[in-house]
Order: C-alpha cells, then structure tokens, then sequence
C-alpha cells in the first residue's frame, strides 16, 4: 500500500506533536501541512505556539487585564518632549542611562541638571524613527506646542534646552517646523518590559492597517514609544490630538487591545470623545476630562482637613473624602453597600446585646437608688426616736 507523501508527513508531524500544542496551531499552519509543506509546517506550528504563549503570560490574554482602576495612573506633566531615536527593537532596558546610545543620555541629564530652571514640566520620552513619521535619528517633537526640531546632535544638547525648555525661545542652532494632525505613540518597549514588547507592535500593526484603510495616513501618525510608566496596563497608548475647543492634548491610555484601535481612532481621534473605560488620565488640565472620569480622581485634601487628620480624626469634613482612599484612584477601604448589609445582618443581634446590658444597668442603678432612699427613711425614723 502507497501512502501519499503530504499525507506521511502529517501522520509523522501528529506523532512528533503533543495533542495539547497542535489544537492550538492556527488555521494557516494546519492548511499548510495539510497542502504538503511539512518544513514550513513545523516552522510555523512552533511559532503559533510560541506567540500563543507569549499572548497568555504578556499579551491581551494575561489574567491582570482589567484589574485595575486606570483613571489617575498617568504621570503627571505639562509638556512632552519626544527624541526621535533608531528603533524600538535596539532600545537598552535604560535607554536614557546607557553608554551605548549618548544622545538619550545627554539630553536626559540635561532635563534632570536644569529641572529647577525649566517652568514647564517636562515629560522626555524617545520614539521610534519610523519613514510614515517623517523623522529622523535627534529630530525632536514637542507637545501640546506641536513643534519638530531637526537633527539633534550630541554637542547641542545643553544649547537646546537653555534655549527651548528653559527661556521658552526658538532654538538658535535649529529649524522650527509645525507638526500637523495627531500622533500616536505605543509603547513597545520590550528590553524593559515584555509585555509592552509583545503588545507594543501587535497594536502599532493594527493601528497603521486601520489608518491604511479609512485613508488617514496624512491626518494620523502611529510609532513606538520607550517607558512611560505602568507597563501592567499594556497596550500603552498616548494620543495627542484636538479636543472639541481645538487645544492639543496628550490622553494616555491603557489596556489598549487591537479591537480597540478603530474606536480611539473614530471617537478619540476624529470626535474628540474620551473613552472612558481605558482612559489613565491626560497631560496638562485634568478638569476638563467628562464628570464620569472625574468622579474617580482623589478629592484634594486642604491644610486644615490634614491637620484634622494629624490630630487622629479618621474622615474629613470633605464629602467622599475618607483618610483610607487609596493611591491612584482606588480606596482601600471596604464596600460600602457590603458593609451596610453586615451591619443589617448584624444589627439584631447586636441592639439586643445592648438592650440586654442597658437593661441591666438601669434595674441595677434602681436598686442602688432604693437601697439609698431606705437607708434615709431608716435614719430619719432613728432619729425622731431618740
């Protein structure tokens, strides 16, 4: 009996294979065993494995998706400098403190030794070169001013920032350029954290496929973007963007999946709607996010409420505002509603012990009042005896 070779080969492949990995392989790498190419079938059916493991422990599937409360986790800051610099794949772990790559370096050090000096604070944070962003290695963006400065060099760093950041002037030694529409900017750095590195380029991928096809390519800009904090809310994105008053503001955002890009595109984006549900907080002006946002930010506290505070007064005179509310946007303290329906459970019992014990108290002080009162009674009629 003749057995095909396409067909041997998948027997030999299903006998090499555990059951549990093979009914995870994809669709495209079963009908490419099947059409007879068991050597790309075994490439293929490894790396479906691997990225379904990736996307399990890193990815969209991991188990702390969702677990937290993201409103109130952005970094808090005024302005957003970007250093346009090589590719994300290359990034040390610490980029801006590696001797490898001294351009981050020196301008990262420069922000830090002038830091007293800069009135506006200052976000740095390098992107990706990428050719659909029309940058190149040391240009430099900066928001919400919507400003690009070109070819940055290691030599000019201490003159950009005295000139830029610090005196707010033009800077002398470069060319000022607008920078138009909206940027989008996904953190995917990967020698930092994996799971921005396994979520970072999945959603760049989606992001330029779906500005691709509704033909926004000359309103939108995606790149990859180094830390910027939280990488346990990846996908990380920042969009900056007109609001609905034509202001440019960076939104942050985080638990970002691909099903989410044409939404952040189509309502962020193109009707300036902040969505809430991924939303980590804004650059600049936190009031004018929506009251449903505001609703989860933590009430400020006053000098004279802190005191009270200090003195051992558990809750302030500021309403919802209790000494045990958490950081970042989340309380510590126990549900309201649970503890409002222990105390009804418990409630009976409780008046009764109390009842029980007032009870007492009262027939005993009685007694002790009785007791008293013929003692009196007693002494007088001793004494009209006498």
């Amino acid at each position: 009996m003749r057995f095909n070779h396409s067909l041997s080969s998948s027997i030999t492949f299903c006998l090499h294979f555990s059951q549990k990995p093979f009914a995870r392989l994809s669709a495209r790498a079963l009908a490419k065993a099947m059409a007879g190419t068991p050597e790309n079938f075994t490439t293929d059916a490894t790396a479906d494995v691997a990225n379904a493991d990736d996307d399990v422990k890193f990815g969209f599937q991991r188990s702390e998706m969702y677990q937290t409360k993201l409103a109130g986790t952005a970094t808090s800051y005024d302005r957003h400098l970007f250093l346009c610099y090589k590719s994300h794949e290359t990034w040390p772990a610490r980029l801006e403190a590696s001797d490898s790559d001294l351009l981050p370096k020196l301008l990262s050090a420069a922000l830090k030794a002038r830091k007293d000096d800069i009135k506006i604070k200052t976000l740095l944070t390098i992107c990706e070169v990428r050719d659909d962003m029309e940058v190149s290695d040391g240009d430099i963006l900066i928001f919400p001013e919507m400003i690009k400065y070109r070819d940055l060099k290691e030599s000019d760093v201490d003159a950009f920032v005295d000139d830029v950041l610090v005196n707010g002037n033009p800077w002398s030694s470069g060319l000022q350029e607008s920078l138009r529409g909206s940027y989008v900017f996904v953190c995917a750095h990967n020698l930092r954290d994996r799971r921005c590195g396994v979520c970072g380029p999945i959603l760049i991928e989606e992001f330029s496929k779906v500005i691709e096809s509704k033909g926004l390519k000359d309103k939108v800009r995606v790149t990859a973007c180094s830390h910027i904090g939280g990488h346990k809310y990846a996908g990380n994105v920042i969009i900056f963007s007109s609001g609905k008053d034509g202001e440019i503001v960076g939104h942050w955002y985080g638990y970002v999946t691909p099903n989410d890009v044409p939404v952040l595109l189509d309502e962020h984006i193109g009707e300036g709607k902040v969505i809430e549900r991924l939303w980590r907080g804004q650059m600049g002006q936190y009031e004018k996010v929506t009251d449903k946002v505001d609703e989860q930010k933590v009430p400020e506290v006053t000098k004279e409420e802190m005191k009270l505070l200090e003195n051992g007064n558990q809750e302030s005179s500021v309403t919802g505002f209790s000494c045990c509310q958490g950081a970042e946007g989340v309380s510590c303290c126990r549900d309201a509603s649970a503890e409002q329906k222990e105390n009804k459970k418990g409630q009976g019992t409780v008046s009764n012990w109390f009842g029980k014990w007032e009870q007492r108290e009262i027939l005993t002080a009685v007694g002790l009042v009785g007791a008293v009162a013929v003692v009196a009674v007693a002494y007088g009629f001793y004494k009209k005896s006498r």
